[in-house]
């Protein structure tokens, strides 16, 4: 084959191609859109910091007092933040324990097992409930749920809260979550793997949970990770169905006060913008961004060191 002679055309690089004008608008607005993202992140951090350290540094209430203390009373101006911080993690916990044998189920029986027709059907029924209004969950938590518990004689039949069953309603409302990403993380796992495990032998429930399972971990541990993350941060179902009571103990049926239900409390009304208690609200809202934010780098961690590309 002959050399190019310098007179042939060379053709352009892809790259050095010059953009089209409506190209250009495209990557300018995906462009505004990321920067718009980053600028209300840090417009919602600038807002708590400012109208949350006023509270420490204007009251009498110190750092070390509000972390460490195990006594929530506004009205005595008393501000131990353990009661709310525990709540909404023994909730989240509950939660936990519920979806994940939920989640991981589902994921497995979707992406394994279920028939191509089923799992059309089933798995945007599952997305629907992730959708569910959260407060429809907290009155179904108040009618359903907290009423078998006191049948069953877990809960006193006199006592409406409890965060057992805040816990169980949160379990249900990120089961959807868990299940859509574990799944999707399990069907991302090349055919190849299971066709030669099948090959030697194995069954669907070693290639379901040996093969199948550990490929996609990086998937699935990132799935929890995440509903832990929206269940620390749930609101109006722990609110209705776990109370407003702040309790710093280990007996799920207790009532508790989780943070984002004193957030609640407080905005409706009954603090006047600048007093402490109104400036408390910025505080534990500050600490349940901190706490949600090392949730999601150690789901982000997490991801990084088990993950797994296939070609």
């Amino acid at each position: 084959m002959a050399a190019p002679t310098p007179s042939d055309p060379v053709p352009a690089a892809i790259g050095g191609r010059r953009r089209r004008p409506v190209e250009q608008g495209i990557i300018l607005l995906l462009a505004a859109a990321a920067i718009v993202s980053i600028l209300v992140t840090i417009g919602i951090v600038f807002t708590l910091l400012e109208e949350g350290i006023p509270f420490f540094t204007d009251g009498d209430v110190s750092l070390w007092d509000f972390l460490s203390g195990t006594t929530w009373q506004p009205v005595s101006g008393l501000y131990g933040v353990l009661p709310l911080l525990w709540a909404s993690i023994y909730i989240a916990l509950i939660a936990a324990a519920v979806a994940i044998p939920l989640g991981l189920g589902s994921a497995i029986f979707l992406s394994e097992y279920a028939p191509e027709g089923v799992r059309r059907t089933v798995k945007p029924i599952l997305e629907l409930l992730a959708g569910m209004p959260t407060i429809v969950l907290g009155f179904f938590a108040l009618e359903s749920i907290i009423p078998v518990l006191q049948d069953l004689g877990i809960v006193d039949e006199f006592q409406l809260f409890s965060a057992l069953g805040a816990g169980i309603v949160v379990g249900i409302l990120i089961t959807p979550l868990i299940s859509s990403l574990s799944e999707d993380a399990m069907r991302a796992v090349p055919n190849s793997m299971r066709d030669g495990a099948y090959a030697v032998g194995a069954t669907k429930r070693h290639v379901a949970t040996r093969i199948v399972f550990p490929a996609a971990l990086s998937g699935v541990t990132a799935g929890i990770v995440l509903g832990l993350s929206r269940a620390v941060g749930e609101t109006m179902a722990v609110t209705l169905a776990a109370g407003t009571q702040p309790n710093l103990t280990l007996d799920p049926t207790a009532p508790m006060q989780t943070i984002t239900a004193y957030i609640v409390q407080i905005s409706q009304g009954e603090a006047t913008r600048g007093s402490v208690q109104y400036e408390s609200i910025f505080a534990v809202g500050i600490l349940l961004f901190v706490v949600t934010l090392i949730i999601n780098l150690i789901a982000v961690r997490v991801v990084r060191r088990f993950r797994t590309v296939y070609q």
